[in-house]
């Protein structure tokens, strides 16, 4: 199954997405010789098993013959020993085998996973809980590594311990055979109900763990809020009743675990099995020794018999487990990489053309709504509008965040939709008020998009961003580690640190979503003279209500319940625009002028 993304690799391999059976077999053939280690050292490793009590018959034979053959009694006790070395040899061997299997294929399975996470738009992301996609990523994946080894690797061997000893039955004699066949349709019948009714509730056990996993992630991700409003008991309560129904799936689970009917059936047909021996041994027709044979053999049957309600658990976790990973990979993207689209240079040019955008690609719910625009190449253009008039939505439509519902947008004279994603976005850069560090060093996020950036180069571009001065109050220095999010530093840094990202990478397309509105205006005021001269060479959006910054934008788009309702200099909508008036309505002509000159927010609109 082809799907559309935004990020791929090159010579990815290609696993069967159209079911998690086949998807498993897929990472499992992708090595066939591993699997082929693991089923001949299994098969030999039980051959040689199941070949001692075949000589042990012999041995019962020759013992109570009426001339015992003591060389034969010996060569008897040496194969049985050497039967025994290579029994060992062989099942360890299948056994490294396999372990390496179900490691490489966790490995395979978490690098698929992650790769087709990268490649999934912002709208996909936006729809998941972080806590669920954790649980996959860690806990589903790990559940495969389990259902290969000890899981599948103990299905393959109960199922030579049973065919195994049925093939030297036959070769003692077929009526022996009469109660291990009635077992194994017995085996077979009762294994089959037990599956259906395990098969729901470890389904259900996976869901619940992402379920408990994500609203674990909610709380301790917004434990500020908790704490703030003094929540936490209320907070426990939820995440006790998440534990108990975690619980009671496994409550279930043991129920029906009690009532596996096969080592009951077990116990019987090996009375009966040796019975029916004994009958066949009054009438002559099988020697002592064979009798031994035949009874030791059906002994060997009680292994995949009594592992069978573990290793079918495994299983329906492990395949559980794939089905929730394998419906992530194939969720479908809105977006796609287009990776032999447009790569050029960017000049700047933007242009809206009759831009409709909707979420969910229902127009009635529409957020912008025909919005028509031209920018040219270095013009610098302020945003305003009231909260969810669509400021941020409409500039995440220039680098392809999402796609338009209607109309067009055309950068350079090329829509968006016709770039390869790569090319456009590496060329766009966006510094919004929520700013994201990764916990890595100060460095390291300074060159999140330029990686192969020098040391000079991040130098500079932290001087120019007024970051350089408290990150040479560290310890250090650039080296110093923020931590998650970057919660060692104030927001004011984090902002500071999040414009020298966007310096280093020198953009040709720079947006600036309300980025300083951490900082104090003295900050702020030699921030924007920096954004001034990077501004020079390239086309800037500035989403603000600072009119310092809007003051400075060559023009100026008014939004106002998602449409364009007008669009010019800070004088000419002052003259004939009442919305944009009302952003200003409780200012006088000093208090701009002041503002003006200290970079003073000012409020909102009520318009």
């Amino acid at each position: 199954m082809t799907t559309r993304r935004e990020f791929t690799i090159a010579n990815e391999y290609q696993y069967n997405h159209k079911g998690p059976v086949r998807w498993v077999l897929s990472h499992i053939l992708r090595y066939p010789i591993l699997p082929l280690g693991v089923v001949l050292g299994i098969f030999c490793g039980n051959l040689f098993y199941s070949w001692v009590p075949e000589l042990t018959g012999q041995a019962f034979d020759a013992v109570v013959s009426p001339q015992p053959d003591v060389q034969a009694l010996l060569w008897i006790a040496l194969g049985v020993l050497a039967l025994r070395g290579l029994s060992g040899l062989t099942i360890l061997g299948g056994a490294y085998v396999v372990e390496l299997l179900a490691q490489i294929m966790e490995r395979d399975t978490r690098d698929e996973l992650y790769i087709s996470l990268l490649g999934k738009s912002q709208t996909f992301h936006s729809r998941q809980r972080i806590g669920d996609l954790m649980a996959r990523a860690t806990n589903d994946v790990h559940q495969l590594n389990l259902m290969i080894s000890p899981g599948l690797n103990l299905i393959v061997d109960s199922s030579f311990s049973l065919i195994i000893p049925f093939v030297l039955i036959a070769l003692i004699r077929l009526e022996l055979l009469l109660v291990p066949v009635i077992f194994l349709f017995v085996l077979i019948a009762t294994v089959w109900d037990y599956n259906r009714q395990l098969n729901p509730v470890t389904e259900a056990q996976r869901e619940q763990f992402g379920v408990l996993n994500a609203g674990l992630t909610e709380t301790i991700a917004g434990i500020e809020v908790v704490k703030a409003y003094a929540q936490e008991w209320q907070e426990r309560r939820k995440f006790t009743g998440q534990i108990r129904r975690y619980r009671d799936l496994f409550v279930q689970e043991g129920e029906i675990r009690a009532r596996y009917l096969p080592w009951l059936m077990f116990t019987i047909a090996r009375a009966i099995a040796f019975l029916h021996s004994l009958w066949l041994w009054t009438q002559g027709n099988i020697t002592i020794g064979e009798v031994v044979a035949f009874n030791g053999l059906v002994g060997l049957l009680d292994f995949p018999t009594f592992i069978s309600i573990f290793t079918f658990s495994l299983v329906q976790l492990g395949f559980a487990s794939a089905e929730r990973i394998l419906t992530l990979i194939n969720t479908e993207t809105e977006l796609d990489e287009n990776e032999t689209g447009v790569r050029q240079p960017l000049r700047g040019e933007v242009v809206f053309d009759h831009v409709t955008f909707a979420y969910d690609g229902a127009q009635g719910d529409a957020v912008l709504k025909d919005i028509s625009f031209h920018v040219q190449p270095g013009e610098t253009i302020a945003i305003v509008g009231q909260t969810g008039s669509g400021k941020s939505t409409l500039t995440r439509l220039i680098n392809r965040i999402y796609d338009v519902s209607a109309g067009r947008v055309l950068v350079d004279g090329v829509d968006v939709r016709d770039w390869s994603l790569e090319s456009l976005r590496s060329q766009v850069s966006t510094i919004e008020q929520d700013v994201f560090l990764f916990s890595r060093s100060i460095a390291d996020n300074i060159a999140f998009g330029l990686p192969n950036a020098d040391e000079a180069a991040i130098e500079q571009a932290a001087r120019e961003a007024q970051a350089d001065e408290f990150i040479a109050s560290f310890d250090q220095g650039y080296e110093t580690e923020v931590g998650e999010r970057g919660v060692t530093l104030s927001g004011g840094q984090r902002q500071r640190i999040a414009i020298a990202r966007a310096f280093l990478t020198d953009p040709r397309i720079l947006i600036l979503d309300d980025s300083t509105s951490a900082i104090d205006s003295a900050t702020e005021d030699q921030i924007q003279r920096a954004m001034r001269r990077i501004s020079q060479q390239r086309t800037t959006f500035l989403i603000t209500h600072r009119l310092s910054q809007i003051r400075w934008a060559d023009r100026i788009l008014v939004l106002r319940r998602g449409e364009l309702v007008d669009q010019g200099t800070h004088d000419e909508l002052l003259a004939r625009c009442e919305p944009y008036r009302n952003i200003f309505a409780r200012y006088d002509d000093a208090l701009v002028a002041q503002n003006d000159a200290d970079g003073e927010e000012v409020s909102s609109w009520d318009g």
